[in-house]
């Protein structure tokens, strides 16, 4: 996971984690032997290509203390939040339970797919945050009703960092029959709570925690033989339980896996590194004007979102494209220069979200650049 000195720091994991090379060993294996379907049953090859996608479900698994067949493997979390969320629709539709809570803050993986249910008659209904960045799980509990079939509130957010109160969430919803959806991307292998909480319906990703992009999960609850009647989005085969058709891609699952014994294994000390570094940064940073977004005492280790008042952050990262990576928001928005959602919910103006940027690292880095940082912001507010 060490970059090249010539290159920029990377302080982007948030976005996606550089490949483990341990875990491009344990992948090596599969993409250089034999072919193997995991679905071809008549033969040694399949057998042992089912065998290895079955053991990294049980890693996966273990992670947050499911059973092995309540994880459904899929390209990522946002193929995961959209099965999650539309998969639930046919059932809303025959129950008459057309209603749905989430939040202001959520990713574009869960509000476009709950933006596409909207067109389909059913009720959304997004829940503000206040202007720490994390929802009043009152106030999502006392909008649930009776037809409400699902709420889906993600457990860390993207871009701030913040985590979202789902504990209490959880906690009342278990004695309802409203479904509970947790996007987990930024925090599956990161949050040790995950083992702790009550909900139904879990998106994971791999590439959040050094592993292979391509491939992501859906924890989906079972109670004996029942699970949670989620209808498939696609047609074509029965693998993954009738949910996910088309061939497991055997190699990602082996990386996923292997990740996710890793994450396990190692969270405590990534955690108790990334929050040195993150001291340290915030430290530092009182040579300069600066605002964090979100309640920092809620906010994970690795990443905190920054607003240098007076300082455009396209130009801010331009400026050091040779030195820093970084971004000012989802990476699934890059390309768009309208201002952060999330911190437009959180109260920021357009120009003070536009001053605003998102840093995050990994475990393996030893200390953020922020002389480099410093100088480039007071530099950039000298030309104002």
């Amino acid at each position: 996971m060490k970059t090249n000195d010539t290159q920029p720091v990377y302080l982007d994991v948030n976005a996606t984690t550089p490949l483990d090379p341990r875990v491009f060993e344990a992948m090596r294996e599969c993409f250089l032997g034999p072919p193997a379907n995991a679905g071809s049953r008549t033969h040694v090859y399949g057998h042992r290509a089912k065998d290895a996608v079955e053991d990294a479900r049980a890693k996966v698994a273990n992670v947050i203390a499911a059973k092995p067949e309540e994880i459904i493997f899929t390209s990522g979390a946002t193929e995961s939040n959209n099965l999650a969320i539309i998969g639930l629709a046919a059932h809303g539709e025959a129950t008459g339970r057309k209603h749905i809570l989430s939040t202001t803050i959520e990713h574009k993986a869960v509000l476009e797919p709950l933006e596409y249910l909207g067109t389909k008659g059913f009720e959304i209904e997004l829940v503000p945050v206040g202007s720490g960045g994390f929802v009043d799980p009152n106030d999502v509990v006392k909008r649930c009703r009776k037809d409400t079939l699902l709420v889906s509130v993600m457990h860390a957010n993207n871009e701030t960092g913040v985590i979202q109160p789902i504990k209490e969430i959880g906690e009342h919803l278990q004695a309802t029959d409203t479904w509970f959806h947790i996007d987990a991307a930024q925090t599956f292998g990161k949050e040790p709570d995950l083992t702790d909480l009550k909900f139904d319906l879990l998106s994971i990703s791999s590439h959040k925690i050094y592993g292979p992009q391509g491939i992501g999960g859906l924890y989906i609850k079972r109670q004996g033989n029942t699970r949670i009647p989620i209808s498939s989005l696609v047609h074509g085969g029965g693998q993954e339980r009738g949910l996910r058709p088309g061939t497991v891609p055997v190699a990602l699952a082996v990386g996923f896996g292997e990740a996710s014994k890793l994450a396990k294994l190692e969270q405590h000390t990534r955690a108790e590194a990334s929050r040195a570094v993150r001291n340290a940064f915030l430290l530092e940073l009182k040579k300069v004007e600066h605002v964090v977004n979100g309640d920092l005492s809620r906010c994970q280790d690795h990443v905190v979102n920054i607003r240098f008042p007076g300082v455009d952050s396209e130009a801010l990262m331009m400026a050091l494209r040779e030195s820093l990576a970084f971004s000012n928001g989802s990476a699934c928005t890059s390309d768009s220069y309208d201002p952060s959602h999330v911190l437009i919910a959180m109260g920021l103006s357009e120009d003070q979200a536009n001053e605003s940027v998102r840093i995050s690292w990994g475990s393996d880095v030893p200390a953020l650049p922020i002389d480099r940082l410093v100088t480039e912001v007071e530099s950039l507010r000298i030309q104002l």
